[in-house]
């Protein structure tokens, strides 16, 4: 197993913009840092879950029925737009249990990520030795969960950081309809670069 190989890759990937990525900073920039750290623990819990998926064979299943991949892909970009239409209606006074929404929005936001799926389907078994033991997966799927975690959570700093600049009282329909126009447009990349 080439580690240090797999660790870089991760960073790559994860720098790489993606639906995570818009997701987490339009959710900063609209609610701020609280509800963007609850979808960062939602995106690592559906990254690990893929990779435990993965572990157990996920991989099998969508190579041998590419119709899943597909649904994957088409309910993750109907997903993205459902968000990006949410940002756009909804007022942005903090409701109860918002911490748990955006939790709940990131992991199926995760889950239905066919970029974080390839990952595991395409680039994980790249750096295992054959036949892939399942502790391997296992250990390569935490190294990629702590790295993917600390890159979205220094993105939701940053777009808290951003929001506290920019935000004003009067301006804050903007910030959020901005954010849900970045969406949607990341909502659309995402269809076109996964054709």
């Amino acid at each position: 197993m080439r580690f240090w190989e797999f660790v870089l890759t991760a960073i790559v990937a994860e720098i790489t913009p993606g639906p995570n990525m818009g997701y987490l900073v339009a959710l900063s920039l609209a609610r701020g840092r609280r509800s963007g750290m609850a979808a960062v623990a939602g995106v690592a819990l559906g990254l690990a879950l893929l990779g435990l998926a993965t572990a157990f064979g996920f991989a099998m299943v969508s190579e041998r029925m590419p119709a899943v991949a597909w649904l994957l892909r088409w309910s993750g970009v109907g997903y993205l737009f459902w968000l990006a239409w949410d940002a756009w209606r909804d007022p942005l006074p903090e409701a109860r249990g918002e911490v748990s929404l955006s939790f709940r929005r990131g992991l199926i936001t995760n889950l239905l990520n066919p970029k974080a799926a390839v990952f595991y389907i395409a680039v994980v078994p790249l750096f295992l030795t054959a036949p892939a033991p399942r502790d391997e997966v296992l250990l390569l799927t935490a190294v990629f969960v702590v790295i993917a975690t600390t890159i979205h959570a220094a993105l939701v700093l940053g777009a808290d950081a951003a929001r506290q600049f920019l935000f004003h009282p009067k301006r804050e329909r903007a910030i959020r309809r901005g954010a849900a126009v970045g969406m949607a447009l990341v909502a659309m990349w995402f269809a076109w670069s996964t054709r």
